[in-house]
């Protein structure tokens, strides 16, 4: 006898018994972990135990609006959705052990739009409609999560919480700065007894990475961070309603509170932490971050701008770039994030630029024409790390042809020797010629006008390849006034083109997020990327596109990301709630490939995109899973929004 035939339907369903055990489990997966012990028993007190034996149909489209919230306490799920795109591929991924569905359908009070089936026998627990409904007013933790998604997954760790007086701290302290002055003045503590997962909320509420253990009299008997709730969470250690006692770090680090900033860094250094407490008397009277420390080399990476563009020759630069990557290894060794990182690597490229610029105007003579040095594709969104090509061009005006014509021919030898006074720097010539050394990008305005005309009017599939990479264009030397004319060009032509919009998200759609089919991730099957992903194709990509694309359809001239998905949300384009966790899974996903190249940095092996998800700890597979679906999402609803 099969198994399903060994379950009638009326077997198929019984009333849980064990509430405790039940209880216990779902506490090992969020948002549960989150909720609060009377919501929880609510939510299982209403649940019932349900089997599907391997391809059972669970829920599908045609079943209407949904009655249940599941819960998968055994097995695997698969969701599929036929995808109406000319590829005719099916849309798919998997729900596996702790994690529930049908959030959006639910949410929404609808019928799914996706059909799941057991992959392999499997138990679920069914929490009906209203029971839902009552448990969402109830729990925020639940409510947030249900709103959110993997929002409310990273919060759980969060290594980025925000610090005080951060926009401030590098113009008015330095390593000199006692920590007395630089500490959080009042840490979140607790005393040895106070459960885990209650310990963690005391965290997230205070939005801070620490919690000191103190006894009656404030004296610091330990220490918590989010780094070992990562640990802890990721490797399964223990119960989260354990006292925090038993996970601490036993008699912390600590410092008087006229030690200094550089005491403080040279500890975390030395003994690989991220926080100090600060000591008087015996008493507990503070705690200092990492993060509190990196906003204070500000001081730094002004003195480092300086010095770049005060460099006399091509040859100083190729050695100020080393200290560069020096520093942005310090700060991911750190835990600096990603965005943070960019950010830094943006501005100190963006001074390596112009000062080949004026150095190679300064030996081969000032050709007496002003210009604009474009650039485009990540470094015009401002989104470089340190292993770069060159995506640049140059950008005049000209009354017509014939001088555009002349304006080029005293130029290109210029762009040339910056070019290639570049790829010694370590900006790599492009594979593909788009370099400001190419005639067919050293353009006047009116020419750029009508290529960027030409990619909207002609959308093959070469033209609209191209304006992935150069509609995102900004100016790095010389005037910017003919750069935001040609860029308000751009967003009149796209604005009239539906047609073109619907393209652009058509080849949006090309590069799909790799979850699905194979366990937790659909990974390469042969060559040598075999099981592996690409972080940035698979991953970065998906959201990069629809950003760009939602971005040009709302006249939002920004080319940056993250900062294109914020403007979005201020415009009314998009719900803050995706908004949020479309730039946190941005987040997530680049922090993980930032942290793959410092590895493979160590290891002295060459740069690459690719991941083995088995690399990673259980908790951040979960993680750059949801991110990658928060990708898919996006794609879905440029799918949805232009009907492909």
């Amino acid at each position: 006898m099969s198994k399903a035939g060994a379950f009638s339907e009326a077997g198929k369903t019984a009333v849980l018994q064990n509430i405790h055990g039940t209880m216990e489990f779902l506490r090992k997966y969020p948002p549960f972990i989150q909720m609060e012990p009377t919501h929880l028993a609510f939510l299982v007190e209403n649940c019932e135990l349900r089997f599907y034996a391997e391809g059972d149909s669970i829920i599908s489209p045609d079943d209407g609006t949904v009655q249940h919230f599941y819960i998968v306490k055994q097995g695997r799920v698969h969701g599929q959705r036929p995808h109406t795109a000319k590829r005719g591929t099916d849309t798919t991924f998997e729900v596996i052990v702790g994690e529930c569905f049908p959030m959006a359908a639910l949410m929404g009070e609808r019928a799914t739009r996706t059909g799941h089936f057991a992959a392999e026998d499997t138990f679920c627990l069914l929490l009906n409609k209203p029971a839902f409904i009552k448990l969402v007013s109830k729990s925020a933790a639940f409510r947030d999560f249900a709103m959110r998604g993997v929002s409310s997954l990273l919060d759980l760790v969060n290594q980025q919480a925000q610090t005080r007086a951060v926009e401030s701290l590098g113009e008015r302290y330095s390593l000199e700065t006692t920590v007395g002055e630089l500490a959080l003045h009042h840490p979140v503590s607790c005393l040895p007894s106070l459960p885990l997962n209650e310990a963690v909320e005391l965290m997230q509420i205070a939005n801070v990475g620490s919690i000191v253990i103190v006894d009656d009299e404030q004296h610091p008997l330990g220490i918590f961070t989010l780094r070992d709730l990562r640990r802890v969470v990721g490797t399964q250690l223990g119960e989260l309603t354990s006292p925090i006692s038993a996970f601490m770090t036993h008699e912390p680090f600590y410092l008087p509170p006229g030690a200094t900033a550089f005491d403080a860094a040279i500890a975390m250094t030395e003994r690989h932490i991220g926080h100090v407490c600060v000591v008087k008397d015996g008493l507990l009277c503070g705690v200092i971050s990492e993060r509190d420390l990196f906003s204070l080399q500000r001081v730094d990476l002004v003195h480092l701008a300086q010095t770049i563009l005060h460099a006399d020759r091509v040859e100083s630069l190729v050695t100020i770039r080393t200290r560069i990557t020096q520093l942005v290894d310090n700060m991911l060794a750190h835990g600096a994030s990603s965005a943070q990182i960019t950010h830094i690597i943006t501005l100190l490229n963006d001074h390596t630029v112009r000062r080949v610029i004026e150095l190679a105007i300064n030996d081969l003579g000032d050709p007496g024409i002003p210009f604009t040095w474009l650039c485009f594709g990540s470094e015009g969104r401002r989104e470089q790390t340190l292993h770069t090509d060159q995506d640049n061009g140059i950008l005049f005006e000209a009354s017509d042809a014939s001088e555009a014509a002349l304006i080029r021919g005293k130029l290109l030898p210029l762009a040339e020797r910056i070019t290639r006074d570049l790829d010694v720097c370590g900006f790599t010539l492009c594979k593909g010629n788009i370099m400001a050394s190419n005639p067919e990008l050293c353009l006047s305005r009116q020419e750029w006008k009508r290529r960027f005309s030409s990619f909207v009017r002609d959308a093959t599939p070469e033209n609209l390849l191209s304006s992935t990479i150069f509609f995102d264009l900004r100016a790095i030397w010389g005037p910017e006034e003919s750069c935001e004319k040609l860029r308000r060009h751009m967003l009149d032509e796209i604005a009239e083109s539906p047609i073109f919009q619907r393209l652009m998200a058509s080849n949006a759609l090309r590069h799909r997020p790799p979850v699905g089919r194979f366990r937790d991730f659909v990974l390469e099957r042969k060559g040598d990327g075999k099981d592996t992903l690409d972080l940035k194709i698979q991953g970065l990509t998906p959201f990069v596109d629809g950003a760009r694309l939602l971005a040009l359809a709302n006249g939002i001239g920004e080319c940056n990301t993250l900062e294109r998905l914020r403007q979005l949300v201020a415009k009314g384009a998009m719900e803050p709630k995706d908004g949020e966790a479309y730039e946190e899974a941005y987040h997530f996903i680049q922090q993980t490939r930032m942290q793959q190249h410092q590895q493979q940095s160590r290891d002295g092996l060459p740069f690459s995109n690719r991941l083995d998800p088995q690399d990673l700890n259980h908790l951040d597979r979960r993680i750059l899973r949801e991110s990658f679906r928060q990708a898919q999402r996006l794609q879905g609803s440029l799918a949805l929004r232009y009907q492909l």
